[in-house]
């Protein structure tokens, strides 16, 4: 049962009922405002605690922003690339979910703990004041009363009269105060319901509502997160390919170091004690150096090193070699020495001590010494994968094999889940790979109906079938060319260079390679099934197709880059193998994948970026006459300045045209280039296009006019110069963000109409879905 409610006529009764009443609702407060009490504590301390874990967060977060990965070789993937940065988007993730909980920590203060702290002073800190007067009266009231009883009934009846006068007053007082502490009793009673919980309701709200954000936050990166797990998956197969080659080679070496040594420009090197004479009574010493000796120039280089002293290296020390001669134990207390003499000091023989007697004599024999052991092999690079079979050719026979295997895959195995990566039994792949290499046995070999041959042992057969090569299918000579785009530069530059590389291959490579990487892409299209993606094959494929020539550490970190570039064959198979490729080299490759800066505009420079009017040009074509080459100023609207060629990067050729690189002339792509080289002399001079600028209201907009563009005459007429300039096409390469509204706002791929060069240095016009605005001209490429 609850509290029993306050009767205003108990006041005046004040019976020991109603006093035990009382007490019960003033004992009720102060279990509430205990209650308050501990609870303002503990949102103190949740907030401290949420400041302290806030703290963490950020230093946890300013750990992985500060925190970056290095990469072995010269160059990253995309996928490792974006690897490294995630560090920083975690980082940044974090700092966001903990700005929103610095919200929730102010919003506690505010909505919870001053509110409650507002209703414990201004309510219960009343009550409490009121229960002193309360209680103060009640004291005065009744010894008033217990005073007044005992006045002597013989007093005078004006001293009687007047103390009855003085209890009446007290008692009223006394009732009044009696009846404000009830009703204020009662009236807290029912406001702790709401004061007290509206705040902790307001807490809770701001609690949601940083979980809220907090999933939202999640909702934002769950994108990020989905194309972060490929990137890793993708590096992680990748690892497991390049691991397996790294093992493999280190098992080499190991069972035989001396034909695994890297080709290099020293004829020999490694480590030799060298004695150092010291004057009597010191006698010698012995000093480790690391040696090198170039047999063309006998230069011979001596670096002192001691592992054991933290690695230092003393100085270089270098002479030319005169001759070498070996010491016998009966002329030095030491096994395994020579003597070296330089040109430089005749006469004074340097001892050396080699690290074993096999190690000497491979010294003696690289340094021509006077024992030198002319059957011992020394130095040889051997050759990546030169244990393989040579008898695979690029002839009818090895076109048959490719052809059969892939027609039983497709027929097949399209569907096997693992289709490449699952290997077949290494007696039954050596048995199929002779029978198909056979001229007499290849056509009798039923692959497609025979249930004696295994999908995965006709794959691998296929595999051994290109690893057998003498040389890769893409070449020992282009193979460095391939990994350079792979190695860096935006997805269009890489599939333009590969598809460049890829028509410089020989005839019969790039036939074969065609109808591999076409069934490939086949095979992708199935990966739902057989579980191999794009990227899985790239990780089957790339070290089959693009084998280095030398077997090091360093070439093996490069297979990821050689399944970047099978990747692109495979994505992009039918635009590489059906089309030709530009008639020129794709551009250099910038190393960085972000988006370059905008160029600076002129309404920025001058501060008039609001009041700049949206720039449109005319086209103008004009008729070449007889002295437009050799006056191309003559041309260009008064008041012109500045020339366009400045503007745009002009490529230099060994054999450009006569005024073709002039300051007045600009080159506009690889598609104009061709239109020059193909004039002859004899031929109609080029045209002259001259675009002009309508006039502008601004006059800070009339300082530059775009100067005279010349073009090739293409036999068609000058109806398609004019085309080739005004109705040009564009494709975004990267994406941009407007930041004006004169400007175009595009993603990667967007497709601009009708691109014409801007006044402003760096900026092209064109139109997107319908509006014309300006474009950055290093972030698109024209069509």
């Amino acid at each position: 049962m609850g509290l029993q409610p306050l009767e205003f006529s108990d006041c005046y009764l004040d019976s020991p009922w109603f006093r035990e009443r009382v007490r019960a609702h003033e004992a009720e407060l102060e279990k509430t405002n205990k209650f308050i009490k501990e609870l303002l504590k503990d949102g103190k301390n949740l907030i401290a605690a949420t400041k302290n874990l806030s703290a963490a967060q950020r230093k946890f977060a300013h750990s992985l922003r500060d925190f970056k990965f290095e990469f072995i070789g010269d160059a990253e993937t995309d996928d490792e690339r974006y690897i490294d940065a995630s560090l920083h988007e975690f980082s940044n993730f974090l700092k966001n979910l903990e700005e929103q909980r610095e919200i929730l920590a102010l919003s506690v203060t505010e909505t919870l703990i001053k509110p409650l702290e507002r209703f414990r002073k201004e309510q219960l800190g009343a009550v409490k004041e009121e229960k002193k007067k309360f209680d103060k009266e009640t004291e005065k009231n009744y010894s008033l009363l217990e005073k007044h009883l005992n006045l002597s009934a013989k007093k005078k009846e004006l001293q009687l009269q007047e103390a009855d006068n003085q209890v009446e007053q007290n008692r009223k007082h006394f009732y009044e105060l009696s009846l404000e502490y009830v009703c204020k009793l009662q009236e807290i009673q029912e406001r702790k319901k709401f004061e007290c919980v509206e705040p902790v309701l307001s807490f809770f709200q701001g609690l949601f509502t940083f979980y809220h954000q907090g999933y939202e936050l999640a909702k934002d990166f769950n994108h990020y997160k989905m194309a972060l797990q490929i990137n890793i998956q993708n590096t992680r197969n990748r690892f497991e390919g390049t691991r397996s080659e790294v093992e493999e080679l280190m098992n080499k070496i190991r069972r035989n170091p001396q034909e695994h040594k890297r080709a290099n420009n020293f004829t020999m090197e490694g480590y030799l004690y060298v004695q150092e004479k010291r004057p009597a009574p010191f006698g010698s010493s012995w000093v480790k150096h690391y040696c090198t000796y170039r047999k063309e120039t006998k230069k011979f280089t001596m670096i002192p090193f001691e592992h054991r002293s933290g690695g230092k290296a003393g100085d270089e020390e270098l002479f030319v070699l005169t001759y070498c001669t070996k010491r016998n134990t009966d002329t030095i207390d030491r096994r395994f020495c020579f003597d070296l003499e330089a040109s430089d000091r005749p006469g004074v023989p340097v001892t050396m001590q080699a690290f074993s007697e096999e190690d000497r004599k491979l010294w003696m024999e690289a340094l021509d010494g006077k024992e030198a052991v002319s059957d011992i092999f020394f130095f040889i690079p051997v050759l990546f994968f030169s244990e393989r079979h040579n008898c695979a050719q690029l002839d009818k026979i090895g076109f048959t094999i490719i052809k059969k295997c892939i027609s039983a895959v497709e027929t097949r195995g399209i569907n096997d889940q693992g289709l490449y990566r699952v290997v077949g039994v290494s007696s039954k792949v050596q048995r199929l790979l002779s029978l198909l290499m056979d001229a007499k046995t290849c056509n009798e070999v039923d692959l497609e109906n025979s249930v004696d041959w295994e999908v995965k042992t006709i794959t691998s057969a296929m595999k051994q079938y290109l690893r057998s090569l003498p040389e890769p299918l893409m070449t020992y000579e282009l193979h460095g060319e391939f990994i350079v785009p792979a190695k860096s530069g935006s997805p269009e530059s890489r599939v333009s260079a590969v598809h460049f590389l890829v028509h410089k291959l020989p005839e019969k490579n790039k036939e074969m390679l065609e109808i591999l990487v076409k069934h490939l892409a086949n095979v992708s299209k199935h990966a739902k099934r057989n579980l191999m993606t794009v990227a899985n094959l790239g990780v089957v494929f790339g070290p089959t197709l693009m084998r280095p020539q030398e077997e090091t550490v360093a070439a093996i970190m490069d297979l990821k880059f050689q399944n970047i570039v099978v990747e692109i064959l495979i994505e992009n198979h039918e635009k590489i193998f059906k089309t030709l490729p530009d008639a020129t080299f794709p551009e250099p490759i910038s190393m960085s994948v972000s988006p370059p800066n905008a160029p600076p505009r002129q309404s920025r420079r001058q501060g008039q970026r609001i009041k700049r009017p949206l720039a449109v040009y005319n086209l103008c074509l004009e008729l070449d006459d007889a002295d437009s080459h050799s006056s191309p100023r003559e041309d260009t609207p008064t008041g012109s300045m500045d020339s366009l060629s400045s503007q745009s990067p002009t490529p230099a050729f060994p054999s450009s045209p006569p005024g073709l690189l002039d300051g007045n002339h600009l080159i506009m792509d690889s598609g104009d280039l061709a239109g020059w080289t193909t004039n002859l002399p004899g031929q109609s001079r080029p045209s002259m296009v001259s675009w002009m600028n309508i006039p502008s209201a601004n006059p800070a907009a009339t300082n530059t006019v775009p100067s005279t563009f010349f073009f090739s005459n293409p036999a068609t007429g000058s109806d398609r110069a004019v085309e080739s300039v005004a109705h040009r096409k564009a494709r975004a390469v990267y994406p941009c963000e407007a930041e004006h509204s004169s400007e175009l706002s595009f993603q990667i791929g967007a497709i601009f109409e009708d691109v014409q060069f801007s006044r402003e240095p760096g900026w092209l016009e064109g139109t997107l879905n319908g509006k014309r605005g300006l474009i950055p001209q290093n972030y698109v490429q024209f069509l």
